[in-house]
This record gives C-alpha cells, sequence and structure tokens, in this order.
C-alpha cells in the first residue's frame, strides 16, 4: 500500500484496526457472527496537536468510537484523543 495521504486536524489520529483472534487459546474456531470489534490498532497518521503518540504506535480505544473511513479500498478509523485509552 502506498503512503496515506490524509492528515488528521485537531486532537485527532487515523489508526488502522488490528484483526480479532480467530481462535481461542484451546483452539475453538470463533465464527464471524460472534466477534466483536477489535479494540487496538496501530497510528497510521496524526494532527501535529498529538505529542504523545507516534506513527507505528499500538493503542487501545473505547468501544463504538471513532469515524470510520475507507481509503484506497481499505478501513481506517479517525479516533479523537480523548477515546484513544493506552498505548501498547
Amino acid at each position: 500500500m502506498s503512503e496515506i495521504k490524509i492528515k488528521p486536524l485537531g486532537l485527532r489520529v487515523l489508526v488502522e484496526q488490528i484483526a480479532a483472534e480467530t481462535k481461542t487459546a484451546s483452539g475453538i474456531i470463533i465464527p464471524d457472527s460472534a466477534k466483536e470489534k477489535p479494540l487496538q490498532a496501530k497510528v497510521i497518521a496524526k494532527s501535529d496537536e498529538v505529542t504523545n503518540l507516534k506513527i507505528g504506535d499500538t493503542i487501545i480505544f473505547a468501544k463504538f468510537s471513532g469515524t470510520e473511513i475507507l481509503i484506497e479500498n481499505k478501513n481506517f478509523l479517525i479516533l479523537e484523543l480523548s477515546d484513544i485509552l493506552a498505548i501498547i
């Protein structure tokens, strides 16, 4: 994928969600209908005002937060800085 040509404004970051596990620790396969949306993501772009995150950081964000967007046929989220709970 080529470099993303988008720069969030204000206290926002562009993230790519990390895929949820498809198996449990004991090897049981989780069907798509039972999967929850992943709450971890990788920071792809950020505004200049966001100083405590770096591109490439893995974060945990609040459930039901962000705005989904489609860029180059790939789904991303734009999150408010207040929706980010932790850096992994």
